[in-house]
């Protein structure tokens, strides 16, 4: 039976609730936003997927590109009832949200849960509590572990983003971070090969020559390691490498670019490794 396709509907919302600059980051570039969308903005953004969409699989509306639980809640609440009005009305399944590991609760949680959120994924990046500090995270490994069992416990679908090649990243803690990740059980992570992106803290990094970017040769490696581990794991794997466009390849400086970053491992040579459709 062929697989139905998901429709992810991506609402971006740059630095959103993100009390510093993490020393990777410039959503401006990577999204091509540089403000928080209205909520007009957001009601016409889905309406737009939903009018066109004829996948026939489940469908999303996805905040990215922030730290969704660190708005104003009066923001977050503004937000989710336009979201949560296209799940009451079954036009969309649920609500996914992109958040920081130090900004789970069980509070926040139950206000999730109320207003249709049913994934959440966290910018984990790594494991190596030595590599989040190079990197200004401003959490520890210890926060992620914390926000996946709350996560877990309270029933939502878990996703965990893994950013390899971070200062200080070296083979064996990028590796280190996959076999910690499969301990969590998540029900799909993302790896996103660290570039060096114009404006950022890193690029300062990189031009004083604090930090060498990893070559795209050494990165398809060890990223072939650990897509291999998932896919051992049964971990889902829905992406390697950033969206391809146009603002993305203006905006990167050095690092391990390439537009179809998946296609070059050998472990993902038997075909795509992707979340399944919830039920």
């Amino acid at each position: 039976m062929a697989r139905k396709k998901q429709l992810i509907i991506p609402i971006f919302i740059p630095f959103g609730g993100c009390p510093h600059r993490c020393v990777f980051c410039n959503q401006e570039d990577i999204t091509g936003s540089s403000a928080l969308p209205a909520e007009k903005d957001v009601l016409e953004t889905v309406e737009k997927y939903l009018s066109t969409w004829r996948g026939g699989g489940r469908t999303e509306i996805a905040f990215y590109g922030g730290s969704f639980t660190g708005l104003e809640r009066g923001v977050q609440e503004g937000y989710l009832q336009i979201a949560y009005g296209f799940v009451r009305s079954g036009r969309v399944w649920g609500v996914r949200i992109s958040t920081r590991p130090d900004y789970i609760s069980p509070e926040t949680i139950g206000f999730l849960k109320r207003c249709g959120v049913k994934t959440v994924e966290l910018g984990v990046q790594s494991f190596s509590d030595e590599v989040l500090r190079a990197s200004a995270r401003g959490h520890s490994s210890k926060d992620t572990v914390e926000a996946v069992e709350i996560l877990k416990n309270a029933g939502l679908r878990v996703g965990m983003q893994l950013m390899p090649g971070l200062p200080g990243d070296t083979e064996g803690s990028i590796v280190e971070t996959a076999k910690k990740t499969v301990e969590l059980r998540p029900d799909f992570v993302r790896i996103y090969p660290t570039l060096v992106i114009r404006d950022t803290p890193l690029y300062r990094m990189y031009l004083e020559k604090r930090y060498i970017p990893w070559e795209l040769e050494d990165m398809v490696r060890v990223c072939n390691i650990i897509y291999g581990i998932f896919v051992e794991a049964g971990i889902a794997v829905a992406r390697v490498g950033l969206r391809p466009s146009e603002a993305l390849q203006r905006s990167v400086a050095a690092g391990p670019y390439h537009p179809s970053f998946r296609q070059l491992l050998p472990a993902a040579s038997c075909g795509p490794v992707v979340p399944p459709i919830p039920r």
